[in-house]
């Protein structure tokens, strides 16, 4: 009698998934499934999102099961790095479709709207001065300064996503934000 599919290591379930066995592949699902959504929730913030990077990173397992060297890491090690990847995908996703939309908002703004208020004047000119402070930055203070402010990410969070040190991150942010106080407060970059 044949061993239980459940009863076999990680790396035996991956050698029948690289084999082509659907079975296989459901039982690295469920063993990993759960590691995956949590991963890929933290990184896109929000539920539906993240079911749709862990559904893109398992279709992409199973294309790729062939790539799989037990010599490099583990399964799980594998899975999720495949997650973080799809992760990141989707938040340059996010970003670009972010930035189309401010483009699309911006064109609100060139036209005077009959029955603008002060405040509503005011606060349109903040946020064109910090959007023109925050284009000053080099690319990668930028996009630090971005993910924790408009992702609302945490240092920890963003240097796992951009794959950098925490300490990096924090430099980044710090640089970024003097530089942008500089440009804001003096007009001196």
């Amino acid at each position: 009698m044949a061993p239980d599919i459940r009863d076999l290591a990680d790396e035996e379930v991956m050698q029948l998934v690289q084999a082509g066995d659907p079975r296989a592949f459901e039982l690295l699902y469920d063993r990993h499934g759960g590691a995956a959504f949590s991963l890929a929730y933290r990184m896109v913030g929000r539920q539906v999102p993240a079911e749709d990077v862990v559904q893109e990173a398992f279709l992409s397992i199973w294309r790729s099961r062939l790539r799989y060297d037990q010599t490099r890491g583990s399964v799980r090690t594998w899975v999720l790095g495949i997650v973080h990847n799809r992760g990141i995908d989707a938040l340059r996703r996010s970003t670009v479709h972010d930035r189309r939309r401010e483009t699309l908002d911006g064109v609100e703004e060139r036209y005077e709207a009959r029955e603008r208020t002060d405040v509503e004047v005011a606060r349109r000119e903040e946020a064109r001065s910090v959007r023109g402070a925050l284009d000053t930055l080099p690319v990668e203070q930028r996009k630090t300064i971005e993910l924790a402010y408009f992702g609302g990410y945490t240092h920890n969070q963003i240097a796992k996503l951009l794959d950098e040190p925490i300490g990096t991150v924090k430099g980044r942010m710090r640089l970024g934000l003097e530089k942008m106080r500089r440009e804001l407060v003096g007009g001196v970059a």
